[in-house]
């Protein structure tokens, strides 16, 4: 993962080339080129999830939503089961919806159970924000009890809240390679 100074280095490196190559045209050796300097940031902290710290749950599908404090990186993500808590069978990779504030993760729960999950339980290459900040450690427990199960994602999504355009996995386009086609 780049360093957290390599994107403001590649953008005052691209506008002092830009710029060097405008002052040349117009020959003034005084213009000076801007330079992009991002504030540091705090690390993000988990505002809200669903399910809720020990609430309970149906078992089935359920769509497990954490939500951050700052914009976050959707390529950098980092969830891991809680100790003395049950794993939860979950698809890999969450989803961040154009907040980019909130991910998704689509799983399957059973009953009776307690699950939990720490988020960022290894920082490094964890949840992080725009500026490769990584989120504070967090950790979530909730129970499932035995009443009807929930079946179907779009009761899932119903249950933790979720418009119909926040589905927790995006559809991939088709492959169309030149070997798939028998060639």
């Amino acid at each position: 993962m780049s360093s957290p100074r390599s994107v403001p280095v590649l953008i005052a490196f691209a506008v002092l080339t830009a710029g060097g190559a405008h002052a040349q045209v117009k020959g003034d050796p005084n213009e000076v080129s801007p330079v992009l300097i991002l504030p540091p940031t705090l690390p993000p902290n988990v505002t809200a999830t669903y399910p809720a710290q020990d609430q309970t749950v149906a078992p089935g599908v359920l769509i497990l939503k954490v939500v951050f404090d700052q914009q976050m990186s959707p390529t950098a993500w980092n969830y891991a089961p809680a100790q003395g808590a049950e794993p939860m069978d979950c698809v890999k990779t969450p989803r961040l919806l154009p907040d980019q504030k909130t991910f998704v993760l689509l799983c399957r729960v059973l009953s009776n159970k307690t699950y939990g999950v720490t988020f960022n339980a290894a920082r490094d290459g964890g949840f992080a924000n725009l500026g490769d900040n990584p989120a504070h450690t967090a950790a979530l427990t909730f129970k499932v009890d035995a009443e009807y199960p929930i079946t179907t994602v779009r009761q899932a999504m119903e249950k933790a809240k979720l418009l119909p355009d926040q589905m927790p996995v995006q559809d991939a386009p088709m492959a169309v390679a030149s070997g798939a086609s028998g060639r």
